[in-house]
């Protein structure tokens, strides 16, 4: 059966609904409280009027076939710099930019229905032409079983949580 919706590239017109998704993202995790929300609205917006000219995030958006112009679910990679590393024999490296996969975010209505799967192999189709070095990403309990059907491995990356602001 075919997708009951169609997926386009981002634009610059559409930083509203990713800022949208991004904040509706974090609220369903847990991360966000209600009075941080406009400030994160805000930042998205801004960084991505940033980097996207650059070509330093590039986004898609799902929408149904039946109704073109409404976004039910999207996904975003963030492009940068990755030191060349060994893989593999410790002889070959592994070159070019990383790509991490942000604001995979589907709209209530719309989940359990495969959008997220198909946006997530647009940005795999994507990573592979942009011969990106490495693409990952930061799993929710509820994406993770996704993710690892599209071929993501958890990995031994740590985060540290103390202060980095000097005293």
């Amino acid at each position: 059966m075919p997708n009951p919706f169609s997926v386009r590239r981002a634009t610059l017109a559409d930083v509203g609904t990713i800022a949208h998704h991004r904040v509706a993202m974090f609220r369903d995790m847990g991360e966000l409280e209600e009075g941080g929300a406009d400030a994160l609205h805000q930042a998205t917006l801004a960084f991505l009027r940033r980097l996207m000219p650059a070509g330093e995030y590039v986004g898609w958006l799902a929408s149904p076939l039946d109704r073109p112009t409404e976004v039910v679910a999207g996904a975003g990679a963030q492009v940068r710099a990755l030191l060349p590393r060994p893989v593999g024999d410790g002889q070959t490296l592994r070159t070019g930019p990383e790509a991490i996969v942000v604001n995979v975010y589907t709209e209530p209505a719309w989940r359990r229905r495969g959008v997220a799967r198909t946006l997530m192999e647009h940005v795999i189709a994507w990573a592979r032409e942009q011969a990106m070095g490495r693409l990952v990403l930061h799993a929710s309990k509820d994406g993770r079983a996704l993710y690892e059907q599209l071929g993501f491995t958890p990995t031994n990356e740590m985060r540290f949580t103390g202060e980095l602001k000097a005293p």
